[in-house]
């Protein structure tokens, strides 16, 4: 029973990898980082390929087949955390608040955002659209600084696949 154990419990933890690494270079994919993502492929389909082997092998325990499943759902709950924590990438921020849109901009500025302001014109008449792009791993803080502003604020988070030229200030590249 022991061995059992341990082959379910290492079939859980190699899915757990390959699937968490899967989710990592799928999303590396999508935001244009092909070189690092054809790196973490070629991890995750060996790890992939010891996992299945091991089931095939011993398809006389079918509790192998309950870990291989714990395992891929667990692996993508870990594949979207670690993404998460490592922000790979930009975002834009789009952000309409009716509270003094131009000093937020010039505050935003002052702490090292790149900022860029347009008009725009919405149901209720003209107003001041802030954009800003920054780093994910910063997006928190950004938001918070624009919250603390105006917790009414409009705003838009979108996923930034390229970025070329322009001032992305002290926070940028």
């Amino acid at each position: 029973m022991g061995e059992i154990l341990v082959g379910g419990v290492l079939l859980f933890g190699a899915r757990v990898g390959d699937v968490s690494l899967g989710t990592l270079r799928t999303l590396l994919l999508v935001r244009g980082n092909r070189l690092v993502a054809a790196g973490i492929g070629f991890f995750e389909v060996l790890i992939y390929v010891f996992a299945l082997n091991f089931v095939f092998r011993h398809l006389d325990t079918p509790i192998n087949l309950v870990f291989y499943g714990l395992g891929f759902a667990a692996g993508n709950l870990v594949g979207a955390w670690l993404e998460e924590r490592l922000a790979f990438g930009y975002a834009t921020v789009q952000v309409i608040t009716l509270q003094q849109p131009e000093k937020l901009a010039a505050d935003l500025r002052r702490e090292g955002f790149g900022v860029t302001t347009v008009q725009g014109e919405g149901l209720e008449g003209k107003h001041l659209i802030l954009y800003a792009i920054t780093k994910r791993r910063l997006l928190h803080m950004l938001l918070g600084r624009i919250r603390a502003w105006d917790a009414q604020a409009f705003i838009t988070v979108l996923e930034t696949r390229t970025t070329r030229g322009g001032f992305y200030g002290r926070h940028g590249k």
